[in-house]
């Protein structure tokens, strides 16, 4: 009986674990530092474990790859330095709480005519940027 009841709450649990994590792959949990996998020898399922990961500070290559942030490297982490908030033209850069990056420049998107609401908005000439809208009159 007790083996019925140990064997009914793992179920539950992972029962419980896919309903709550149905996006979560075996390649996220990988790249976690997760290892999904169950090999002979093991003690322990899902067990952290230790693995080399190419950072760009060593690899400068890793961000030209497919899927990553930006092409620049910055603290060991690639970002684009044309949008990026933290790292604004150039690594270490960070706006101000009120600005965004829009080509390597921090500019308020709410009074710069150039950069009116968006990035590249330029008002007509003649008139203002107030609070993000140009002021046509």
């Amino acid at each position: 009986m007790n083996s019925f009841k140990f064997l009914f709450v793992i179920l539950l649990s992972i029962t419980i674990t896919i309903a709550l994590f149905p996006s979560l792959s075996s390649q996220e949990l990988h790249l976690e530092g997760l290892d999904a996998s169950y090999s002979r020898g093991k003690t322990s399922f899902l067990a952290p474990k230790q693995r080399y990961v190419a950072t760009c500070d060593k690899y400068p290559r890793v961000c030209a790859a497919k899927g990553s942030r930006g092409p620049d490297c910055c603290k060991k982490q690639c970002v684009n330095v044309l949008n990026d908030r933290s790292n604004c033209g150039k690594c270490g850069n960070k706006c101000k709480y009120s600005e965004i990056c829009c080509q390597g420049w921090c500019v308020n998107i709410y009074v710069n005519k150039k950069h009116c609401g968006k990035c590249n908005n330029e008002c007509k000439k003649g008139s203002s940027c107030s609070y993000g809208m140009c002021n046509y009159a």
